[in-house]
């Protein structure tokens, strides 16, 4: 299977994580090839003709106001490319880098950024031949475009740095020479053009809205399971109501959990409550069997959630629109016979995005935690055993250590909601005076995936605890099969025993449905 590139074709954020897990290869079709070639010529033919275009004669940066001849093409491109070449840290994982590196391919194939055919004929080959670039993930300000990320990538295609070759580290160099193929040979803008744009934060951003997308269609079911567990009402669910309320995710998760409980006997009939408290009344008032109505986190969760939902629908249109974008600067634009200089590479669309994903998954994991509490607190659990420990309690201390983990993993992530967008600090000689951190942005994201991944496997794990001790005949037909897969992975738990390889276990194959090892965030 190969993902071929048409001319202006819009390439779905599902092709690109399905791509970039599968290392599918990638190609363009003649049209495509033909407008990176008019590109190009339109290009050649300004220099040609003396215009004075940035990053072609002129140098860049902070010394965007120095003239530099054509005959140093080559030289001020390389030197572009090692300048920028400064993040530090971990290296990002190969998924990331091939993400990071389709990207680029993408928004280089719509042909309005005047790399020559063979040097992006060149990337495409480092892509396909499984040559990941070591790309360290700390250091981008994003607004330039992601330069330290993309430079690491650019300096493996001209022969330089260092790269990985089926879990190996190589020279770069060397890398390219066991595939066979030789090293770029960069001439005027082709420097620039590698790694002035948002395809750094955007393949990286890409993979965790898909994760985060996938995880949160996840916990609707969830959701569902921790109403039966803590015998919640379904009532507050129903379509009727939340016609009344008119945001479309909202009424999306209601419906959806209307509908999974509707066979359960496990969660309650409202009817049934008010029926058994008009029996329970009198002349005095008096302390009643049970409540009308359920706490915030069972009965508002499409309110909490919906929001959600609506948030990660922007966040994907986001993400597609800036993937299928030409943002790099300068565009050349062969309809128009125009140089454009412009600041497309600009990544405050993107980290914005990412600031909403993490406050979207922070959302979540309040949500999560909260419901846990109820889960294993004996005077909120409508019946359950303190800690969810039936079997000799106070011996046994049950599940109280898990919520340590997710009280702490959701004091984390709160932290981690303070936006990066925001976090603008000037630089290169005041040239770059406002910066978005978008890769930033989108790291802080991949983070906050993590630990809500985690929050809400344990609160599966205490569903399904809360269900066994209940009495698993009343679950709905959804919520049994969410259960019973848990069940093949997670034993009831009758005696105290180290539960985080179950958590684990939980996050990588229920939550992800990604293996625990390579292209997977979680360890």
């Amino acid at each position: 299977m190969t993902l071929t590139l048409e001319a202006n074709q819009w390439v779905r954020l599902e092709q690109l994580d399905a791509a970039a897990t599968g290392s599918v290869p990638v190609a363009l079709d003649a049209e495509a090839w033909q407008r990176v070639r008019m590109s190009r010529e339109t290009l050649e033919k300004f220099v040609a003709n003396g215009r004075v275009i940035y990053g072609v004669n002129t140098s860049m940066g902070g010394f965007v106001d120095w003239l530099v001849p054509i005959s140093m093409a080559q030289e001020l491109q390389e030197n572009l490319i090692n300048a920028v070449a400064t993040n530090v840290g971990e290296f990002l994982d190969d998924r990331t880098v091939r993400a990071v590196m389709l990207s680029r391919i993408v928004s280089l194939a719509r042909g309005n950024s005047a790399i020559s055919p063979a040097n992006l004929e060149k990337l495409i080959e480092v892509h396909n031949a499984g040559i990941t670039p070591c790309v360290p993930e700390k250091g981008s300000l994003g607004t330039s475009g992601d330069l330290g990320p993309l430079a690491a990538i650019a300096l493996v295609c001209v022969g330089q740095w260092k790269a990985r070759v089926n879990g190996e580290i190589l020279p770069g160099a060397e890398a390219l020479a066991r595939a066979g193929i030789t090293p770029m040979t960069l001439s005027f803008k082709e420097g620039l053009a590698l790694i002035n744009g948002t395809s750094g934060m955007v393949g990286l951003g890409s993979l965790v809205f898909a994760r985060a997308r996938r995880l949160l269609d996840t916990y609707l079911l969830v959701s569902a399971l921790s109403v039966e567990g803590l015998r919640g009402m379904t009532k507050p669910f129903d379509p009727r109501v939340h016609e009344l309320k008119p945001h479309r995710g909202q009424r999306e998760v209601a419906e959806r959990l209307w509908k999974t409980l509707q066979d359960s006997t496990l969660a309650v009939n409202e009817l049934d409550t008010e029926t058994t408290l008009a029996g329970e009344m009198d002349d005095s008032a008096k302390h009643a069997s049970q409540p009308i109505e359920d706490a915030y986190s069972i009965r508002c969760t499409p309110q909490i959630l919906g929001p959600v939902l609506d948030s990660m629908d922007r966040i994907g249109e986001t993400l597609e629109a800036e993937l299928n974008s030409s943002n790099d600067n300068p565009l050349v634009v062969p309809e128009e016979n125009d140089v454009f200089h412009n600041g497309h590479f600009h990544g405050q669309y993107v980290s914005m995005a990412m600031d909403h994903l993490v406050i979207a998954l922070a959302t979540m994991t309040n949500l999560s935690n909260r419901r846990i509490d109820r889960f294993l607190d004996k005077s909120n659990s409508n019946g359950l055993p303190a800690f969810l420990c039936r079997e000799n309690p106070g011996l046994r201390l049950g599940l109280m250590g898990g919520q340590f983990m997710t009280a702490s993993l959701t004091a984390e992530t709160r932290a981690m909601a303070m936006p990066m967008s925001i976090q603008s600090l000037t630089s290169t000689g005041d040239f770059q005076d406002i910066v978005s951190f978008g890769f930033v942005a989108a790291r802080k994201a991949r983070e906050a995936l993590v630990n809500a991944t985690y929050v809400v496997a344990f609160e599966l794990l205490c569903a399904c605890q809360a269900v066994d001790i209940r009495g698993t005949e009343g679950l709905s037909s959804s919520t049994r099969r969410l259960y019973e897969r848990t069940r093949e992975l997670v034993p009831y738990f009758d005696r105290d025993i180290t539960i985080t390889d179950y958590v684990e276990t939980i996050a990588h194959e229920i939550l992800t449905e990604l293996p625990a090892g390579e292209g997977a965030v979680l360890r």
